[in-house]
């Protein structure tokens, strides 16, 4: 672990990046290739040599064919590059066996993954969720790291030991297993603890609608928010800028208590390491009574994206959420006529940029008519004396209507059903659905 946070601060690395294209996808190889750049931009490293292989079918011992792997090292010696970046995952023995025959250490998709969210996490949550998804990931390839030991007899020839062949790489290996295994535990049990937290905060706002921002990684989701909101997200030109869960409070009037979050952003194979690590962080997400899913408009990929995530979505048990589609970046759309098909696609779908605020007031003017839908019209009957009961149900409801019957006061409200069941069950209330 340790030598992993060392790799992420390193200065910039050039490294050869090996892209394998199916022959049935060579359309989407210019898109691949933006971007594995991005990604090992983010990642502080540079391409210094790119090969290509439209594969139909991986190569067991080395995915890409023998050919291609000489032509690798080939580019490795002749670039200077101190690295190979596969675009796709690595079997621990395939990572091992391209290392011995090019020369030089090979990173796999998931390993560059894992070394962006390193970088970029900031809180002691997001370290733990990072930490744990890495060790998950290296606890495959311990004896990848010490076969550069010689191996050692252990007794045999003064005819007091067994004879059996031992190295101190299999010994270390031993070791750092029970290690990692312990350490994957002590994460796991931390994780736990401050998912439960995280749960029991959520559900502490019963009382507001939850909205939470999903999307593929440098989709705009954090400039959609700091559109919306006050909150000041961080929000940058770069992939996984945001990690954590940022939540902040979406005005529209007194009535309408809503809270809006920004989460981690997803992308293609997205490591299910980091998936299961990042559970407690999309906790915002698992609680949400409405999704925004915030769309590169200006990408030529948008349906690839948004499969990637809605993938994620159901594999973290999101499913029959609403949704509304929010096409972002339309100042710089990629084409109006694709993302037109788009929309027509979904029932609700809306084009905005977050960054001029074209279509952002139309896009709260959706969410409020979603959240009003779900209202129904309620009469209460209470005291007319209990101020305090007066007090309460105008602070959570708009009154449409108000009169008086003999002591009673009986008004007829807007509520949702979680305020429904909330006033149903005070006593000193009656309380009848609207006819």
């Amino acid at each position: 672990m340790k030598d992993r946070l060392q790799l992420t601060q390193l200065a910039t690395l050039p490294v050869v990046l090996v892209l394998t294209v199916p022959p049935d996808e060579r359309e989407m190889e210019k898109e691949r290739e933006a971007e594995m750049r991005s990604l090992l931009d983010t990642a502080g490293r540079t391409v210094a040599a790119i090969c290509v292989q439209h594969l139909a079918k991986p190569t067991s011992g080395t995915y890409i064919g023998s050919g291609k792997v000489a032509e690798v090292a080939a580019e490795v010696a002749s670039s200077g590059a101190r690295q190979v970046v596969f675009d796709v995952q690595l079997s621990p023995r395939q990572q091992r066996n391209l290392e011995e025959e090019i020369g030089t250490k090979v990173l796999d998709y998931d390993e560059l993954i894992l070394d962006i969210f390193a970088r970029n996490a900031r809180t002691t949550q997001a370290m733990l969720a990072v930490e744990l998804a890495q060790l998950q990931y290296d606890k495959a390839r311990l004896r990848r790291l010490w076969t550069h030991l010689d191996r050692q007899t252990i007794g045999g020839s003064s005819g007091t030991g067994s004879g059996f062949k031992a190295g101190p790489g299999e010994k270390q290996i031993e070791m750092d297993r029970r290690q990692v295994r312990k350490r994957i535990q002590d994460l796991k049990g931390r994780l736990e603890e401050i998912e439960q937290r995280k749960d029991r905060a959520v559900k502490t706002r019963s009382d507001a609608f939850n909205i939470a921002l999903v999307g593929y990684t440098n989709a705009g989701k954090s400039t959609v928010m700091n559109s919306m909101t006050n909150a000041g997200v961080l929000a940058e030109n770069r992939l996984f800028a945001t990690l954590d869960t940022r939540t902040a409070q979406l005005f529209f009037d007194r009535f309408h208590n809503v809270v809006l979050s920004d989460t981690v952003g997803f992308i293609r194979n997205l490591p299910p390491t980091l998936i299961a690590s990042f559970h407690a962080t999309l906790a915002e997400v698992r609680e949400a009574d409405l999704l925004l899913h915030v769309v590169d408009a200006s990408s030529g990929v948008m349906e690839q994206q948004i499969a990637a995530v809605e993938e994620v979505l159901k594999n973290i048990g999101i499913e029959g959420v609403p949704v509304i589609m929010v096409f972002n970046k339309v100042d710089v759309v990629y084409s109006k006529t694709i993302l037109l098909a788009y929309r027509r696609r979904y029932k609700q779908a809306i084009s905005v940029s977050a960054l001029t605020g074209e279509g952002m007031d139309q896009l709260k003017l959706l969410i409020k008519a979603h959240i009003d839908s779900r209202n129904r019209k309620i009469t209460v009957r209470f005291p007319v004396t209990n101020g305090a009961l007066d007090a309460f149900v105008r602070s959570r409801a708009q009154v449409t209507e108000e009169s008086y019957d003999n002591d009673d006061a009986v008004l007829t409200i807007a509520a949702d059903e979680r305020l429904f069941e909330e006033l149903r069950a005070n006593p000193d209330l009656v309380v009848d659905a609207a006819t």
